[in-house]
């Protein structure tokens, strides 16, 4: 069925289902498929051309990409820059970069961003677009915007009204439905040296983007087996995230091999430093933000134009860890920047609540939702750390991939990069696993030396 006869079947059913379930006007929900698209970006490009009209995404492979192989190609790789942006013209691009790279534009004459033309690659499915229009209207957000009701396969809220509903597309956003790759976790500390912290084989399981019911009212599920260095082999770990956070929340389990028991592991949340990285960054930065929204109150302040990463296959995939790994920062000759339209969304710790930072800045790309970007800020209002989304789509799936990142921290001068598999085979779609292997009982023998 074509997308826009979806809309006009649910136009229809509107009588029955109550103007009071509508997350917005039925006036709105006209546009999605037709000024916006699907999920809720804007299909026009902008006035002067530097973002182009969004024309259904990347979706076919180039010449070389070999079928089944984890690691994607690059198909823009004869590209060159537009233009730098350094440490001497970055007033001119003020407006449009966030205060993590003006921080990195100006401690560091070495860094400097190569902005590209700016590609609108991101496709999905069709049906994660069909159920995203047919579910506009009735789905919400209850329990002060930690519990969503009413979606299922689906971005919840393509038109958001609220900083709470557009982090919510960032946390379900789709990257497909079960991924296996083998992530490094890297640290570059204050004199310049890298250090791998962790390696793993780890399962991403999404069932809310399952065509049938939910599993347990999860979106995420994360399975990781260390499988290095040595002193951390064997260690596992099984996450579940619900898509009511209020009632059900996160539940975790730890297997430690000198223990030799399966555990609750409730302290893997929120700002808990992150021992998968030294404790470079909080358990709730994975993913740029990963987690239950509780502790801070989210705005949404509008979109902007921001340059973000973007289709950055080189870093992601065609990249060696002792050239990316410089002193200070990433080697910029392989980063990727482009120009695109984001959600902007502000997050201010709320009274009475713990956490290291009292402001974030969200930075959510227009086409596929992700929080490519963000700033977080003290208890005194000084940036602390700023984290970015190295985003590449997957023309094979199709799927954008968008779990690559890493942080700045300006305090301790050191940066991290995390779930970095360009040297360890990529990212493989595969078959769901059985539904015991997602038990804390399975967890133990899955780690077992």
């Amino acid at each position: 069925m074509r997308l826009r006869n979806i809309f006009i079947a649910v136009g229809m059913l509107l009588s029955f289902v109550g103007t009071a379930m509508a997350a917005i006007t039925p006036e709105e929900a006209q546009k999605l498929g037709t000024s916006l698209t699907a999920i809720g970006a804007e299909k026009a490009g902008n006035k002067d051309g530097s973002i182009p009209e969004y024309t259904g995404g990347l979706t076919t492979a180039p010449s070389t990409f070999k079928e089944g192989s984890g690691l994607r190609d690059d198909p823009f790789v004869d590209e060159k820059p537009l233009f730098t942006i350094n440490q001497q013209n970055m007033d001119k691009y003020s407006d449009n970069l966030t205060d993590g790279q003006k921080t990195l534009l100006k401690k560091y004459p070495s860094y400097h961003l190569d902005a590209y033309k700016t590609h609108r690659t991101a496709a999905f499915p069709k049906y994660v677009l069909e159920n995203t229009i047919k579910q506009a209207l009735t789905t919400k957000t209850e329990n002060n915007g930690l519990s969503v009701i009413g979606s299922h396969a689906a971005f919840p809220f393509p038109i958001p009204k609220t900083g709470y509903e557009a982090m919510w597309n960032h946390l379900l956003r789709y990257n497909g439905t079960t991924l296996n790759h083998y992530p490094r976790s890297l640290v570059v500390n204050s004199a310049g040296r890298a250090t791998m912290t962790y390696q793993l084989d780890e399962v991403l399981d999404f069932p809310y983007w399952y065509t049938e019911a939910q599993v347990g009212g999860a979106f995420l599920r994360l399975r990781d087996i260390c499988t290095g260095p040595p002193r951390n082999v064997g260690e596992s770990l099984l996450l579940i995230d619900a898509v009511d956070m209020y009632k059900e929340g996160r539940r975790i389990w730890q297997y430690l091999p000198g223990q030799r028991r399966t555990k609750l592991a409730p302290d893997i949340a929120f700002d808990t430093p992150n021992t998968q990285l030294n404790g470079a960054t909080t358990y709730d930065e994975w993913d740029i933000f990963l987690g239950s929204m509780e502790r801070f109150d989210f705005k949404l302040i509008g979109k902007k134009e921001m340059y973000i990463p973007y289709n950055d296959y080189k870093l992601a995939y065609q990249s060696k860890a002792d050239e990316v790994l410089t002193p200070n920062h990433l080697n910029p000759n392989f980063v990727r920047w482009e120009l695109h339209r984001v959600w902007v969304v502000e997050a201010d710790l709320i009274p009475g609540k713990r956490h290291i930072f009292s402001k974030r800045m969200f930075y959510l790309d227009e086409d596929t939702w992700a929080a490519l970007a963000s700033d977080e800020y003290d208890s005194r209002g000084q940036l602390y750390r700023s984290g970015f989304q190295y985003m590449v789509q997957h023309y094979d799936a199709p799927s954008p991939y968008t779990y690559l990142h890493g942080f700045y921290d300006f305090s301790a001068n050191m940066y991290t990069l995390d779930v970095y598999t360009a040297e360890t085979g990529g990212v493989k779609y595969i078959g769901r696993l059985p539904e015991k292997e997602w038990t804390p009982e399975a967890l133990a023998g899955a780690g077992v030396r």
